[in-house]
């Protein structure tokens, strides 16, 4: 009983296992309230979905289409990410710091507005993906870079100092070297933002297929059990990519485990 009332406790921490059994429960209730309020809609049921998950899983096409996205999607997350990171090391530099607050701002444009300028400037469809999904991720990874640098304490860069450190040296060792377990972080967190839009970039080129080129036609062709399998295909991948990229930063930097509230 303890235990259970930790669940309705505002600052309360419960062990692993009712955590667990907490979600199990929660997913069984969405499951069955759906079951319920979906026969005879026209959304589907979740046993529907489940054998469009199974159909898609079985088929070659699907492993295909899925390297294809998923390498598009880490490719612009290493450009975006290596990108973003020089301009946020150079915006302390003052001559450089405008460039970064205007590159944050740019989170405002919608892409909707500015796919016929990238189409100009790029010389086929895949470069037009590429380059939508840049300019789509840059300024969220510079907008939390640059927090993360504005939230260094003073007292690292005055250390630095006392130890005869030149500027480039403290700009090296409290915030390129000093901040890379958060640089770590922020790619995880940003990944969500790239992945979730791999399928609006590959709905615009679909030569070469991809995720979203199969959830487009089969949106079309109003295939909704197909449609609901691929969502949570892609969703199911996206967890996976949060779990592991985090437990790479806990591989990696080990004393991060420590700032977690236990």
């Amino acid at each position: 009983m303890k235990e259970l009332k930790k669940l309705f406790t505002p600052l309360s921490n419960i062990s692993s296992k009712l955590y667990v059994v907490l979600v199990v429960v929660c997913c069984a209730i969405a499951i069955g309230l759906w079951q319920i309020f979906a026969v005879g809609g026209l959304i589907p049921t979740p046993g529907k979905i489940a054998e469009s998950i199974l159909k898609i899983l079985r088929s070659n096409n699907f492993y295909d289409n899925l390297f294809i996205s998923l390498t598009l999607t880490i490719k612009g997350m290493g450009y975006s990410i290596v990108i973003a990171l020089l301009i946020c090391y150079l915006s302390l530099i003052p001559f450089f710091n405008p460039l970064a607050k205007f590159i944050i701002k740019c989170r405002y444009l919608t892409l909707t507005g500015l796919i016929f300028l990238f189409t100009l400037l790029t010389s086929n469809g895949h470069n037009l993906k590429m380059s939508l999904l840049i300019f789509g991720i840059v300024p969220f990874f510079v907008t939390s870079f640059l927090s993360i640098i504005d939230a260094v304490n003073e007292q690292e860069y005055e250390l630095c100092k006392t130890l005869r450190m030149g500027s480039w040296q403290t700009l090296w060792e409290v915030v390129i070297v000093g901040r890379l377990d958060q640089v770590l972080e922020v790619l995880r967190q940003n990944f969500a933002i790239a992945w979730m839009m791999i399928t609006m970039v590959e709905g615009l080129s679909m030569s070469e297929g991809g995720l979203g080129t199969m959830l487009i036609k089969s949106n079309k062709y109003i295939d909704l059990g197909t449609v609901f399998a691929i969502l949570f295909i892609i969703f199911g991948i996206g967890v996976c990519f949060d779990f592991l990229l985090k437990k790479i930063r806990f591989w990696l930097f080990p004393y991060t485990r420590l700032q977690i509230r236990k």
